[in-house]
């Protein structure tokens, strides 16, 4: 006969006896990565779906900050913070700014030009061309935007590009003039700022990455290879203009003129380096570059590295 406990003696039993009958070791729930980027602000738009699809392959929290480049970089020397991967828009942004103290090392990965952006509602946009581009843009109430050069290589290339079409057109005070007509109202921190305020119809023109251009759907004049700052070959030619930039609290900085090229690296101190090198090979492995392609990144076709420690993802023959 059953006594009134045994119902529970039994349940106990069986659950014993089930719990025996599978002792396979459970697995444990493992928490996700993290991987801490800083994007310059023209490559937000185009790498904003390769991020969520890295973090859902390789369950990892990505944790992405957009700016400008020179930005990222004082977040890195002035207030100390250490992403583990930073892409800047300018390669010349880590031997000035983050190498040796920073970062070992830096490659190459994509490549850009300097357009002027509109859209239909800009005043003139029906009747601008490669042409007239410069007298369209000094138009009494015409609204120009460009870029901090204090914040952002945009800013400068913009100044620089500005030198550079004074002397290609041959008209003295064109710069000056030009710089009259995008004044500091209508300058934003960063590329992708920019373009919001021209896409929200609160500008009417706007100087501009070509591949954010094209991003964001505007229209565009494209400007002459000699000053677009676009083209590698004529890298002598834009080092004949130079722009002095002063900031309020800080000494002034000369920038040259040089071609558009943009470079990554992991810095020393990431904490989580092991991430990174995983988003490398996937960043540069071939079915990320083109997709990247499409959406009107320049992209190099082998990452040139400078410095020494580069992980093994960044060689050529990881790539293939």
């Amino acid at each position: 006969m059953i006594g009134k406990h045994s119902g529970v003696s039994l349940l106990v039993l069986l659950s014993v006896a089930a719990c025996g009958a599978d002792d396979r070791p459970r697995r444990t729930s493992r928490a996700p990565d993290t991987l801490v980027i800083y994007l310059a602000a023209s490559l937000t738009r185009p790498m904003q779906p390769l991020l969520d699809s890295f973090a859902t392959r390789e369950r990892i929290i990505v944790q992405r900050e957009s700016g400008g480049s020179l930005e990222h970089a004082r977040k890195i020397t002035e207030l100390h913070r250490v992403p583990d991967l930073v892409l800047l828009a300018d390669q010349e942004v880590f031997p000035q700014l983050l190498v040796p103290a920073h970062a070992t090392w830096y490659a190459t990965f994509a490549r850009n030009r300097m357009v002027v952006a509109f859209t239909p509602r800009s005043k003139g946009a029906s009747e601008i061309t490669a042409d007239n581009w410069t007298q369209v843009l000094r138009r009494r109430g015409v609204e120009v935007g460009r870029t901090d050069p204090l914040l952002a290589p945009a800013g400068y290339r913009t100044l620089l590009m500005l030198e550079l079409a004074e002397r290609y057109y041959r008209e003295p005070g064109l710069s000056a003039a030009l710089l009259a007509n995008a004044p500091a109202r209508n300058v934003r921190p960063n590329a992708a700022d920019l373009a919001g305020l021209l896409a929200a119809g609160e500008l009417d023109y706007i100087y501009e990455y070509q591949s954010v251009a094209e991003a964001n759907g505007f229209r565009f004049i494209t400007l002459p290879p000699d000053i677009d700052l676009g083209d590698p070959t004529r890298a002598a030619h834009y080092s004949t203009a130079t722009v002095r930039v002063q900031g309020p609290r800080a000494p002034p900085v000369t920038y040259t003129g040089r071609p558009i090229v943009y470079a990554l690296s992991v810095p020393i101190a990431a904490r989580h380096s092991g991430a990174a090198r995983r988003f490398l090979a996937f960043f540069l492995a071939a079915p990320t570059r083109a997709a990247l392609r499409a959406a009107h990144i320049d992209m190099i076709d082998e990452p040139v590295i400078t410095g020494t420690g580069a992980p093994p993802e960044l060689h050529v023959d990881s790539l293939r």
